[in-house]
């Protein structure tokens, strides 16, 4: 009996091996769960990316649907989708706010000063469209990581309370935004204004 189980335990073994790897074959790699999900938005005292004088909190969410995406000029993707969200932005009102983050800033990459990110950031909104009500400056990638970011593009769907409602990874296009974003968009717009979770 002993050695019909010891002979069995391979064979368990390669069968969860074939479960697991069918499992990841078929999920969708954007789909992840996002430890912030039904969570406030982590406090953050950052500035402007183009107005160090602005400085920005968790307010700035208050009684306010917005799409925060994470994004750089060094992203091909966020290059990309940046026409369609200019697109949502104007046709439909959807507000966007960017956090920013620079790989050259970190010395593994090189090092950048402040006007030279402006420039290449101005210059790359200009190119493509520019959908933000403004960009935060995620200068040491803090508020990112407390959002369990990364990479870029990454949005986040934030209701009128501060709250992270949805996680999406990767680009938005028409796609995403009429299956996936749009009807959870619409539905948050319709709720009332509540007292904002950064307030006492």
């Amino acid at each position: 009996m002993r050695k019909i189980t010891l002979l069995s335990l391979p064979l368990i073994g390669f069968c969860l091996l074939i479960v697991f790897l069918y499992k990841g074959l078929f999920s969708d790699p954007r789909a992840l769960d996002s430890q912030i999900s039904n969570q406030p938005v982590p406090q953050f005292t950052l500035p402007d990316l183009l107005d160090s004088n602005i400085t920005y909190t968790p307010d700035v969410f208050k009684n306010k649907v917005t799409i925060l995406n994470v994004w750089g000029v060094w992203c091909i993707t966020c290059a990309i989708e940046l026409p369609y969200l200019t697109q949502l932005k104007e046709t439909q009102n959807v507000r966007f706010v960017g956090l920013y983050f620079d790989q050259d800033l970190d010395p593994d990459f090189g090092e950048k000063s402040l006007p030279q990110i402006q420039q290449e950031v101005k210059t790359m909104l200009s190119k493509y469209g520019n959908p933000y009500e403004f960009n935060i400056f995620d200068i040491a990638r803090e508020t990112a990581l407390d959002l369990g970011v990364t990479g870029a593009p990454e949005h986040f769907l934030i209701d009128k309370s501060g709250v992270v409602r949805m996680h999406h990874v990767g680009d938005i296009n028409e796609r995403v935004w009429q299956n996936k974003l749009k009807p959870v968009y619409q539905t948050l717009l319709q709720e009332p204004d509540r007292r904002f979770s950064g307030e006492n």
